[in-house]
């Protein structure tokens, strides 16, 4: 697996007004989650509402731990590293996929249900997301259908129940921007 650093420029005003660097470094965010061989969370920035905050000298919203959805009202970008899935997601019971989405947060968005799931890490949030694949590809997988992406395509996740699939043997690389959303029309 890459681990490979992402690096995060921040730009901000000085007192003057005039616009700056304010932060030009690694990702200060950095879990991997699911044990040893689970994806590779860098957690670049988030928002805490929309229209998001634009002011002189503040960084990034505090936020501690690892959330997959975006903060209510606010948005989030992330990059993660999947690695390939092996065999290892073969035996995953319904509670342990709970217990996987609960180290982010979001144990209630799992939705594998035993031996009739399509994958065992399918899950839903209510978000809209913008998936770009930077390196590598993963199988994008649907309650109907499934789709394989590669670098440079993009993906845009609407509310979905879905599961990532890396059935190649190297590593994946994408990064996704997370909106808030709101679930209508009895979804």
């Amino acid at each position: 697996m890459s681990e490979q650093p992402v690096r995060r420029v921040v730009t901000g005003h000085d007192n003057a007004g005039r616009a700056i660097i304010q932060e030009d470094g690694p990702v200060p965010r950095v879990r991997r989650v699911g044990g040893e061989h689970g994806p590779l969370f860098f957690e670049v920035w988030n928002t805490q509402e929309t229209p998001a905050r634009i002011d002189r000298g503040s960084g990034e919203p505090e936020e501690s731990g690892i959330t997959l959805a975006a903060p209510k009202g606010g948005t989030r970008i992330r990059v993660l590293d999947i690695p390939p899935d092996g065999d290892r997601l073969d035996s995953v019971t319904p509670e342990q996929a709970q217990a996987h989405f609960a180290e982010v947060n979001a144990g209630s968005a799992s939705s594998h249900t035993g031996s009739g799931s399509r994958h065992a890490h399918m899950h839903r949030t209510e978000t809209v997301d913008y998936g770009i694949v930077l390196e590598g590809e993963l199988v994008l997988i649907m309650d109907e259908g499934e789709t394989t992406v590669r670098a440079g395509d993009i993906v845009i996740q609407r509310g979905t129940n879905h599961g990532w699939a890396n059935r190649s043997d190297r590593n994946c690389r994408i990064a996704f921007i997370l909106i808030d959303g709101k679930f209508e029309d009895g979804l």
